[in-house]
């Protein structure tokens, strides 16, 4: 460790020139030098006793930035704004009314009033500097007994400006010293820290106990050769809990040899179970779509036929409508014709034109029979294809409903697989190793299980874990919750929810040491009242089992682990 005469002969020293440029910082990291009162009029210290004339007659100060009323009496500019302010404005030595308009600037008593002597603010400090008001500003900016603050980031000290070398130079705690073992530039300050914890040339000795002090820079490649360092066995993923040195290690694998084999062959014949299993599930998959397809395709070929009726139907609409407008306009001839004819028959007197008169009448009532026949067959083909028309209407709704019940169907399905009704869950989480690494990256923080229900109509839940923790477990520990969902029947049941709720972490070893917490819901919780939304905010253990507890013992096996959630259904009533 450096002494302090060798501190402070390693120190940069500073200059008058650089003293002076280091108090010249910017206002933010001086005192305020600003001579102008925020409210009321200066509280200098004159030299001569203060004339009653120079006086603000509201504050009772030095005047600063006077204004004179129409009355004839001089105030301060804030304090005028004071007056103003008030309802009813009159001034105080003669309560005559003011009115903004009426009130000027003093500019000849400003002058007056600045060139009043006055003692430098820094006289406690020593200074016995006198100068007029008007200068005082000015000379702050270079009075040495004024207080500034140390120009060196960290340092919050204030010295008087005739010292600040002196400070910088020798007593101030941030100045630079070389470190003897890195050589780096660091702060007098954050010198023991930074040889303690971050300098990577400083000799630290090593966490494995072989006795060697190594550079910290180097330590992590020291691990990779020290003759202490525990390693684990490399058959863990089958099961192998050993740890121990490098030596240890050998006589291990040597030892355990056909353990190893048999955990390998164990680990194997469970694999092709699983297989096997996948491989049936897979079958009954496939020929279900099977089924699903041959529907979907004899549906789609109702579809195509309905399709071609209804272009069948539109264009017998079609050719009706033409039909229609030709046999109007045959129907507006034959009135025309009809009229000429009873014209005719009124002029004529003869018996013939009598008789022929009758015959087209026949001829016109006849007429009038065919096409009264011809547009009654018009309506029917038009009834005809309105029903047509409803027909593929009432086909293609048939349709659509269906594909959403075969969509329903298949969703209930999935569900069904992995849902339980009796209360309990039993989570199987694979990949755990990757799944955390997710969470430690912020990638995937939490996992959500499948719904479980307390019953067919009862409530639906689930649990959600944070493989890397949350809230104050996180870093350290495996968080588990449990979160209440919206169900089809909370309409029927009780709330709020005040069922008791066990969480579980199962033991994969024979001696099924399970850890497990268990709680009440309180009633008071928004976690278990009547869900708004798909689900609740989770409530549950945020410290539920430490990372070190969970990775060390036999909770983990095939990076796969098993958490079972209990929710007691004895006292539920029924919907």
């Amino acid at each position: 460790m450096a002494t302090a005469r060798n501190i402070e002969s390693s120190a940069p020293q500073f200059s008058l020139m650089q003293q002076t440029n280091v108090a010249n910082v910017p206002n933010s990291r001086l005192s305020s030098l600003s001579i102008e009162p925020d409210d009321g009029g200066f509280k200098e210290k004159f030299v001569l006793k203060l004339e009653n004339k120079y006086k603000c007659e509201y504050c009772h100060l030095a005047l600063c930035n006077p204004k004179q009323t129409e009355c004839g009496h001089r105030f301060c500019e804030s304090c005028v704004r004071k007056i103003i302010g008030s309802p009813k404005p009159v001034c105080p030595v003669d309560n005559v009314p003011l009115f903004e308009n009426t009130i000027f600037k003093d500019i000849c008593c400003k002058k007056e009033v600045l060139a009043l002597h006055v003692f430098c603010r820094n006289e406690i400090n020593g200074c016995k500097k006198q100068l007029p008001l008007g200068n005082l500003e000015g000379h702050l900016l270079e009075c040495p007994h004024q207080e500034v603050r140390c120009a060196r980031r960290g340092c919050t000290e204030m010295v008087q400006r005739k010292d600040l070398a002196d400070h910088l130079n020798s007593s101030c705690k941030y100045r630079e010293q070389t470190c003897k073992y890195c050589n780096n530039e660091v702060a007098i300050a954050e010198l023991n820290k930074h040889e303690e914890f971050d300098c990577p040339l400083f000799p630290v000795p090593c966490p494995n106990k072989c006795n060697a002090r190594i550079l910290r820079g180097e330590l992590n490649s020291h691990q990779l050769q020290c003759l202490n360092v525990v390693m684990t066995c490399p058959f863990s993923k089958y099961g192998c809990n050993f740890q121990g040195t490098n030596q240890q290690l050998k006589m291990h694998e040597a030892d355990s040899m056909a353990q190893h084999l048999n955990s390998v062959l164990m680990k194997n014949g469970d694999l092709e179970n699983t297989i096997f299993e996948l491989q049936n599930k897979l079958q009954e998959k496939s020929k279900m779509i099977d089924i699903m397809s041959a529907q979907i395709s004899h549906l789609e070929k109702e579809q195509s036929k309905l399709a071609q009726l209804a272009t069948k139907n539109e264009n017998r609409l079609g050719y009706m409508q033409k039909m229609l407008a030709s046999q109007t306009d045959k129907l507006m001839n034959i009135d025309q014709a009809s009229q000429q004819t009873y014209q005719k028959q009124e002029e004529s007197v003869r018996e013939v034109k009598t008789l022929e008169e009758s015959v087209d009448k026949l001829q016109i009532q006849i007429r009038q029979l065919e096409l009264a026949g011809r547009a009654g067959g018009m309506a029917t083909g038009a009834a005809n294809l309105s029903a047509l028309d409803n027909q593929v209407k009432r086909h293609g709704s048939l349709l659509s409903v269906h594909d959403v019940r075969l969509a329903d169907m298949d969703l209930r399905f999935q569900v069904l697989e992995t849902a339980s009704y009796n209360g309990k869950l039993i989570w199987k989480i694979r990949d755990y190793a990757r799944r955390k690494q997710e969470a430690v990256s912020g990638k995937t923080l939490s996992l959500y299980s499948q719904p479980f229900y307390t019953g067919y109509f009862g409530y639906k839940m689930c649990a959600r874990v944070y493989l890397n923790g949350d809230g104050m477990g996180k870093g350290t520990h495996l968080s588990l919750f449990f979160v209440v969902m919206r169900g089809e029947y909370d309409a029927l049941l009780p709330w709020p929810f005040k069922q008791k709720v066990t969480l579980m972490l199962l033991d994969q070893a024979p001696t099924k040491s399970h850890l497990g917490d268990a709680f009440k819901p309180d009633p008071n919780s928004s976690s278990f009242k009547k869900p708004v939304g798909e689900m609740n905010i989770a409530s549950g253990c945020p410290l539920f089992v430490a990372q070190t507890v969970l990775e060390s013992g036999t909770y983990i096996k095939d990076d796969t682990i098993f958490i079972k959630v209990v929710v007691d259904t004895s006292d539920l009533p029924d919907p």
